[in-house]
């Protein structure tokens, strides 16, 4: 195919994208499902599990392998510009209120699941089906524990968001554990990229080139920032300069943690977190977001839709056996140790099931992690799809659950108002 023919497929491949989308998230509405779930089942339906199985020449057609690097380009920037819409509206005091609580449940929430990932990969190491000849025994435990111990930040982010929970007790320690969390699952994966590519120096430049960048940016440019947001509050508004210069910043943040390993979405990340409260965050929500939910995002989850072969997953009463034992792990892992912990702490049952519950959905992590995974060939095209099964599942359960454990519960006891469960 041409360069034209590229960008004239594109373009279809976007309309049939937003069509299935936003016709999937119709229904997951109905039943209390967040946008983000209904972009994962839409991917995974365009893909070859289902328009693949039923009309392959059809599937074949509208998404042709020279046309898959134009929507990876552009799902990845959509990625960068919403990881920099959550760093905007996180709030760093967050985590200085909740130290204690976060840190148990964070630790919690990586450790029980990372033992559990580590005890599933021992049992499948070794087996091609699942990861790649090249893959050692170490490396596959390092790297299944770390995908067991990813949370949806931003979904978690999101659904505290909508359910009217931003400052409260619970929204504030499920975003401190959440980010603290998936902090620790990029260092550890990190590690793996590391001994896969045969140079302990990636580990390190990786590891230690974050944690730069994230004091550099934290300490140095964040009061640097200040004018900016000043600057905004003046003019009443975001003026082109201004906005031209947070996105430099934020493409610099993002190539450079691309460049050291880490990926894009954390550099993200924390640019985010260094813009300053006020205007200037709530216009660059305002300019951004439309654009990025409503079309740039949803590319995301259709490319790893792309990659998911339901069939290879479910093909046999094994595979079912194995996809389910890795459901229950995940599950048990995160679901179960961050309760406990939270219990420790001396955090109310509703309370300790609503973080828990939150959690452990996966969603867009989840796929970030596993597309690193397929793309460097750590794993295979059937464990990638057992586990994006196991994301979708783990995500599909996150909302319901919640409102039934917490919401409802406290709608019931009349301490929070029956509209804040979002339906």
């Amino acid at each position: 195919m041409t360069n034209l023919d590229i960008s004239i497929q594109f373009f279809l491949q976007l309309a049939v994208i937003l069509t299935v989308c936003y016709g999937v998230a119709a229904v997951a509405r109905y039943f209390g499902q967040p946008k983000v779930t209904s972009e994962m089942i839409a991917g995974v339906l365009i893909g070859p599990s289902l328009l693949g199985m039923l009309f392959p020449e059809l599937q074949s057609a509208l998404f042709p392998k020279p046309t898959m690097t134009v929507v990876y380009s552009v799902a990845q920037l959509g990625l960068v510009l919403y990881m920099f819409l959550v760093g905007c509206e996180f709030d760093l005091d967050l985590i200085r209120n909740r130290a204690r609580s976060a840190v148990s449940v964070s630790l919690a929430g990586i450790a029980a699941p990372f033992a559990l990932g580590i005890a599933a990969a021992s049992m499948l190491s070794g087996d091609t089906r699942f990861f790649s000849a090249e893959t050692t025994r170490v490396e596959a435990m390092l790297f299944l524990g770390a995908s067991m111990s990813i949370t949806a930040f931003p979904m978690l982010a999101r659904i505290i968001y909508e359910r009217g929970l931003a400052g409260t007790s619970l929204g504030t320690l499920a975003l401190a554990a959440g980010s603290s969390d998936d902090a620790a699952a990029w260092c550890i994966l990190a590690i793996v990229l590391a001994s896969f590519g045969g140079d302990p120096m990636i580990a390190v430049v990786a590891v230690g080139g974050g944690i730069g960048y994230a004091v550099l940016v934290l300490k140095v440019v964040r009061p640097m920032l200040v004018p900016l947001g000043r600057l905004v509050e003046k003019h009443k508004g975001l003026t082109a300069p201004t906005l031209g210069f947070v996105l430099i910043l934020l493409m610099l943040g993002a190539w450079w943690t691309d460049y050291i390993r880490i990926y894009a979405v954390f550099g993200a990340f924390i640019m985010g977190l260094a813009m300053p409260r006020g205007l200037l965050t709530a216009e660059l929500q305002r300019v951004f977001e439309p654009l990025v939910v409503n079309l740039l995002l949803p590319l995301f989850f259709v490319y790893s839709g792309l990659n998911t072969q339901i069939g290879l997953a479910v093909g046999s009463g094994y595979m079912w056996a194995i996809t389910l034992m890795l459901l229950a792990f995940a599950c048990l892992g995160k679901f179960g140790g961050c309760y406990v912990a939270a219990r420790l702490n001396r955090e109310t049952h509703r309370e300790a099931m609503g973080i828990a519950t939150l959690m452990n959905a996966r969603g867009l992590m989840e796929l970030i992690i596993l597309n690193i995974g397929l793309e460097r060939g750590i794993i295979t095209p059937t464990l990638f799809t057992m586990m994006v099964i196991m994301a979708i599942v783990t995500t599909l359960m996150a909302s319901p659950m919640f409102d039934r454990v917490y919401l409802r519960s406290a709608a019931r006891a009349g301490s929070v108002p029956l509209g804040a469960t979002g339906h």
